[in-house]
């Protein structure tokens, strides 16, 4: 018998008060860090922090992951398997991980899910992890529908894919520019974010092709026109980026796709909620409203040319209006909504982005507004009659998500009969849980039969306090004709909700870990370079055991001397600048002219090459490691005493 496929929202916490949050405002899972070990090393928390946001999502069946996705140095192994054992005795459901090392040790019976710095780009590689025991694995966010699918047919892995927030320019766990420039590792959580500096792109001969614009940074992901889309290819999870976002974000992008994703439920009876509970918001999310770097669907439906963010890697915001008149301590503009004291406002003058903050925002007539910026106006370069505004924040929208802006009630259904002794209250939630508490009491004729009902009914709807809401209250024939007093009937409903949750509670399923396939399936390839992230003997064992013969160290070992791709991209400059070989293709005069020859990029004196694959389209961006850097130990969280390599062993 088949089962109702379950879509999942997957929203991100820094911490486990904004994981509250995002369970709140719709949630079905939350992915957080532990206090080491994950991809983003300022978002860390204690395990006893996220045994409290396990406890309250369990509340409502919402799953909680914890990410455990860097590599691991040998002497972090150790440290690392206490720490999953940890955070396994603290109830959390799932384990995302990027360390093959991890799959060798003595690990509790949690849920593995494999991460996106795995790298899942083919068949071939999604299907191995899930043999190997992956019960979730997280897509590359360069896949295509098409590619999507062709994974989904391939394999018996929940598909998770992410639908929103930042994009890497990498294929994840294929950047090592960060640290072949500072030491700081990507695969390790430290990443320096070379992709958003500015760069100027030269030709094979010299010649500029773009000027000091941020060529590596690309706009942010949005794929709220392409759910359904993505539903039929066959993803079940769909993740939010933003580790490192703040509260508002995750309450207004996770509420936004709540909206989205329940309206497909409606439509599409045969899909399922991963977990419990109407989302009430008290609010109308914009995504708009929140930090973005404009938005893209990205590969979704195939190579487009509009993905890169080249002006300014900030967030500049939404577009409000037009300058049309400069006076000594403020300026006037034509605005498209209202403004606010405390707006953040911004404009472009040349090359940068010029922050302006709305000390006092007043309307002078329809949708002219006046403005007094906090900054003197002599200090703002540029602005002019004709300037155009655009708003990065909006105070009062702002301020409104500071308060209390969502709850979230599991429904439950209510049934008081007579007893022997007095009073029985059943109930039951809408996943099926039953509960039920008594009330002795001596039985009391009411003197007006129908108000002691309604009286009754009336006063176990009040469930204001509780996580639940009462979809249906019955009172059989028997107990409708007696009289209970309130305090009475409030600690019966009270009893009842609290047998309720400790039901739920004793009926919540732990998630199953996968069992690997036996014999052990065999890895896609025999040979290993330095992009397979191998960083400890346990993860060179695993692969070993798993067929592959020759294995090379991970380039944070610092064995890396010569010019290696830093950066494996699908974004290509070549196709952004109109000089792809294949859009040349069939263009009278100019086919066959252009060939994808090796550019340059350039930061202040720091150059790397492009080279361009153009068979499976893609873009290596080359350099090699600092000197400094490939003399340094390679990085490690705990303390250990290295021993140098002689050259050769």
């Amino acid at each position: 018998m088949a089962t109702t496929p379950h879509l999942e929202l997957l929203s991100p916490a820094k911490t486990a008060d904004i994981g509250r949050e995002a369970v709140l405002h719709g949630a079905d899972a939350v992915y957080i860090g532990g206090p080491s070990f994950g991809a983003r090393a300022n978002a860390e928390n204690t395990v006893s922090d996220i045994a409290g946001l396990v406890e309250f999502a369990h509340r409502y069946r919402a799953r909680i992951f914890a990410t455990l996705n860097t590599i691991l140095h040998d002497a972090e192994l150790e440290p690392a398997r206490k720490l999953i054992w940890q955070l396994y005795d603290a109830g959390v459901d799932a384990l995302i991980v990027q360390d093959m090392g991890l799959l060798e040790l003595d690990l509790p019976p949690i849920q593995l899910h494999a991460s996106t710095q795995t790298d899942i780009r083919t068949v071939d590689k999604a299907r191995f992890l899930a043999d190997v025991g992956f019960s979730q694995i997280v897509l590359a966010r360069e896949l295509t529908l098409q590619q999507i699918r062709a994974v989904h047919d391939a394999t018996d892995a929940t598909l998770e894919f992410f639908i929103h927030g930042a994009l890497c320019v990498a294929f994840s766990g294929q950047c090592y520019i960060s640290h072949a420039h500072t030491g700081r590792s990507a695969n390790r959580g430290e990443c320096s974010q070379a992709c958003r500096l500015p760069y100027t792109l030269q030709d094979s001969q010299g010649r500029v092709v773009a000027f000091d614009k941020h060529l590596l940074s690309m706009k942010d992901n949005n794929q709220s026109d392409n759910l359904r889309a993505l539903i039929d290819a066959g993803v079940r999870s769909f993740k939010i980026e933003g580790r490192y976002k703040d509260v508002g974000y995750v309450k207004n992008i996770t509420a936004h796709y709540r909206l989205l994703l329940d309206e497909i439920l409606t439509e599409r009876p045969e899909l399922a909620r991963a977990s419990s509970g109407e989302t009430y918001l008290l609010f109308t999310p914009e995504p708009d409203k929140t930090f973005h770097r404009s938005a893209t669907d990205y590969f979704v439906n195939g190579r487009k040319e509009d993905i890169g963010a080249f002006d300014s890697p900030k967030f500049v915001g939404v577009a409000l209006g037009t300058v049309t008149r400069v006076a000594g301590d403020h300026f006037d503009m034509e605005a498209d909504a209202p403004l606010h004291n405390g707006d953040g406002l911004n404009y472009m003058h040349k090359r940068d982005v010029v922050g302006v903050q709305a000390n006092r925002a007043q309307c002078v007539e329809g949708n002219m507004w006046r403005v007094w910026p906090n900054e003197a106006i002599a200090s703002l370069p540029g602005l002019k009659p004709g300037t155009a505004i655009s708003r990065n924040r909006d105070h009062a929208w702002e301020q409104a998500l500071t308060k209390k802006s969502a709850d979230r009630r599991v429904g439950v259904w209510m049934q008081l009969r007579d007893a022997d002794a007095g009073f029985v209250l059943s109930l039951t939630d809408e996943d099926g849980v039953t509960a039920s508490a008594s009330l002795a009491h001596d039985k009391v004729l009411a003197e007006h039969p129908e108000r002691a009902a309604m009286a009754l009914r009336d006063g176990l709807s009040k469930l204001g306090n509780t996580m639940f809401a009462a979809r249906e209250v019955t009172i059989d024939d028997a107990a409708a004709r007696y009289f209970v007093p309130a305090s009475q009937l409030n600690a019966l409903r009270r009893d009842g909700i609290a047998a309720l949750e400790a039901a739920r509670t004793k009926t919540l399923e732990r998630l199953p870990r996968k069992a690997p396939v036996e014999p052990p399936a065999s890895y896609p390839d025999d040979t290993l370079s330095y992009l397979a992230n191998v960083y400890n003997d346990a993860a060179r064992r695993f692969y070993a055991r798993h067929g592959v013969k020759l294995i090379d160290a991970a380039y944070e070992a610092n064995e890396e001397a010569g010019e290696v791709s830093l950066m494996i991209t699908k974004h290509c400059l070549r196709f952004s600048f109109n000089l792809c070989p294949k859009q040349a293709k069939g263009v009278k005069g100019v086919q066959g002219q252009v060939r994808a020859e090796p550019m340059t990029l350039v930061n202040g004196a720091e150059r790397l090459t492009l080279r361009f694959d153009c068979k499976p389209c893609e873009m290596h961006v080359v350099g090699r490691m600092k000197k400094h850097i490939l003399a340094s130990p390679p990085p490690v969280s705990v303390p250990v005493t290295f021993h140098r390599k002689r050259p050769g062993a």
